[in-house]
């Protein structure tokens, strides 16, 4: 039988996340105060009720109940029954612009305090469990679809999490460089598609633009070296402890060149088991115009 709690941050995900897991075959219960856990595990593991995996989201809203946490688990362990830990983490900056979309308060706000003091505050209280936790997923940069597969393959496919996350962002200059970025890599030295008339209305997502962008050497020799890098640097930064690594890819305008590298670099980090993801941020804005 597999127990998995699910907590982390406000506004990170963890319905959705008790949601997806539900579709799972997961028996999912939300918001169960932390003293009643030990029973409740009791009481799945009677032959009867037929019940082989479980997911409990438990969070602040327990209030005090909360902080009975870190003793419940510890006492779990300690009778040698496993329990995982799944640990929702989010950037502040994000868990404030979903609250102000919703309009709805932090757990944790007091009178006349501003949303950024509860997420702080939180960020606090969780340290201790998201120390203890056996995965951890950063949702900051994660669609709804992304975050399903993530699942499914730490949950269904038993393969191997890395509590790191990787995001591969491609964008272009003019638009500025995204402020979350960990690395940026410049690769307005390769020879822009935007110039050959057939392919400038067209985005490093199509085959034409990919072909144009990789057929020069520089561009290859790029990518190799990139992905060599990443393939030093990961295992040490998981080793310090970084749960998350955001990798700019830009050029000028971000819907060719930054395109093409990036899906590039999507694919190797992803065929080196790696866990990764991509957006473009800047690959419909001249569309707009």
């Amino acid at each position: 039988m597999r127990f998995i709690i699910v907590t982390g941050m406000s506004g990170a995900g963890k319905s959705t996340v008790l949601r997806f897991l539900e579709d799972m075959g997961f028996f999912c219960v939300d918001n169960m105060p932390p003293g009643l856990i030990p029973k409740f595990i009791d009481l799945c593991r009677v032959p009867s009720n037929e019940i082989e995996n479980v997911a409990l989201g438990i969070d602040i809203r327990g209030g005090k109940m909360f902080n009975q946490l870190t003793d419940v688990l510890n006492e779990i362990m300690n009778e040698g029954r496993k329990v995982e830990i799944l640990f929702l983490d989010c950037k502040a900056e994000v868990l404030l612009k979903r609250y102000k979309e919703t309009r709805r308060n932090h757990p944790l706000l007091a009178k006349g305090e501003r949303i950024a003091q509860g997420i702080m505050r939180e960020r606090e209280l969780l340290w201790d469990i998201k120390n203890k936790a056996d995965y951890i997923i950063d949702t900051s940069h994660l669609l709804t679809r992304e975050l399903r597969s993530q699942l499914g393959e730490l949950i269904l496919d038993n393969k191997n999490f890395e509590s790191l996350m990787i995001s591969v962002i491609s964008f272009g200059f003019k638009y500025g460089i995204p402020t979350d970025c960990d690395l940026v890599f410049d690769v307005r030295f390769i020879p822009n598609p935007f110039y050959i008339d057939e392919l400038k209305a067209l985005t490093g997502n199509d085959v034409a633009v990919r072909d144009y962008v990789m057929k020069w050497d520089e561009s290859v020799e790029f990518s190799k070296k990139v992905f060599d890098l990443l393939q030093f640097l990961i295992p040490n930064y998981i080793k310090e402890g970084k749960n998350q690594l955001v990798i700019g890819i830009g050029c000028t305008g971000g819907k060719h060149r930054s395109v093409t590298l990036a899906n590039e670099l999507y694919n190797n980090l992803k065929n080196a088991s790696h866990s990764v993801v991509i957006s473009h941020r800047d690959i419909d804005k001249d569309a707009k115009k």
